[in-house]
């Protein structure tokens, strides 16, 4: 860690304002559905409490486009955080203006403030200099534990640093770069990445950048078809990205050439039809028939996984084996959540990137025997491309 933490700065008797990541998901009663983001920065807001300092907190929810929308209000978070802090919550709202600014101005020692939907304004994803210049007037340190956040350049994670001065790392931003950190620069080995998800095309630079950092790089999910495609095998209606079959030919080409571990599913659950009620079996990955489609990894390819996350020490999984949502093709995904909490369980560090894989684990109740769950998709994914994240590079050095 080379980012200044909460704990390399004085907070006594300071104005801290800090982001959050409280986008979390909501129901159509607009009620909390899953509080994991909110109760991960419960750790940090407790320090500056606790160190007697005023907190301001920032945060955005959903995609308003700009505009207020009280379908993505965050009031009904301010309450919730009420509840788990079992300390008052005040709520403004607005996040700029006269009104909020005196709001502000009023805070006592330990009292905490919520602003309203960042979102709510379009100069916070412009990154506007004078919206985040009056964002951080609200305060004299900054604290950004937002890592699924951070690889935005927004006016509440990047633009703040240019007004405020010192702008640190909270505690959840600090352990998600610890562990990513980690496997990328100094993982214990044997050293074992698990790449699923749809589509080839998000995971390109992942992939290819983990390539040269892993000793077994496993590959699963929709986006093998296109691999599968690209070595000329037949895969009836699966999922392929036509754009991508030159790409994918010229990765299986240099996995050749350089001999470089990649193991790719051997055999596929396979439905008639994308839904949950389809026909189902399983057969070898080179007799997919026409009009069938592959939904999920097999066990023979569960079996390969298997032998690899045993012997593994580092344990990097991102993106689903199979369609998770269904559960007649959840299996893959499960086994591997599975493997991976028993590798935890046998001293393996085991990290599991934000987004689809992070809530199957969830889903499926493993989340807690993992060594560590992301809280950032987009994030996790550009951290392990190897990318620098804005959020992150603006945060004083030690």
């Amino acid at each position: 860690m080379t980012t200044k933490t909460i704990d390399d700065v004085d907070l006594k008797g300071k104005r801290v304002l800090m982001r959050v990541d409280f986008n979390v998901p909501m129901t159509t009663e607009l009620k909390i559905s899953d509080d994991k983001r909110i109760v991960e920065a419960l750790p940090t807001i407790r320090k500056i409490l606790n160190e007697g300092a005023t907190l301001i907190l920032m945060s955005h929810l959903g995609r308003p486009k700009g505009q207020p929308n009280p379908e993505f209000s965050l009031k009904p978070l301010a309450d919730h955080l009420s509840i788990l802090l079992n300390h008052p919550v005040k709520f403004a709202k607005d996040c700029v203006g006269r009104a909020t600014a005196q709001m502000v101005e009023e805070l006592q020692p330990r009292d905490v403030l919520l602003l309203e939907n960042l979102r709510f304004h379009v100069e916070e994803e412009s990154n506007d200099a004078n919206f985040a210049r009056e964002l951080a007037a609200y305060g004299n340190v900054f604290v950004n534990d937002a890592f699924g956040t951070a690889h935005r350049a927004h006016a509440s994670t990047e633009g703040v640093t240019r007004f405020v001065r010192p702008s640190v790392a909270g505690y959840l931003m600090e352990k998600e770069l610890t562990y990513l950190g980690n496997a990328l620069t100094n993982p214990k080995r044997p050293y074992v990445a698990i790449l699923g998800g749809a589509k080839i095309s998000g995971k390109i630079d992942v992939i290819q950048n983990l390539l040269t950092i892993v000793d077994v790089l496993v590959i699963g999910g929709g986006m093998a078809f296109t691999f599968f495609q690209a070595q000329g095998l037949e895969i009836g209606d699966s999922l392929v990205e036509q754009d991508k079959l030159a790409l994918a030919k010229k990765i299986l080409d240099e996995i050749k050439a350089k001999r470089l571990r990649v193991i790719l599913p051997t055999d596929v659950v396979i439905g008639d039809k994308f839904d949950n009620s389809a026909q189902r079996k399983v057969v070898p990955v080179n007799k997919i028939p026409a009009g069938w489609r592959g939904l999920d990894i097999g066990p023979e390819t569960v079996k390969l996984i298997n032998m690899e996350v045993r012997r593994a020490k580092t344990i990097v999984w991102n993106g689903p084996m199979g369609v998770f949502e269904m559960p007649n093709f959840a299996n893959g995904t499960l086994e591997v959540a599975r493997l991976l909490s028993e590798a935890t369980r046998a001293g393996a560090t085991t990290i599991v990137g934000g987004g689809d894989s992070a809530a199957a684990v969830t889903q499926m109740g493993f989340e807690s025997a993992i060594s560590h769950v992301s809280t950032g998709g987009g994030a996790s994914l550009e951290f392990l491309e190897g990318k620098e994240l804005p959020g992150v590079a603006a945060l004083d050095k030690k």
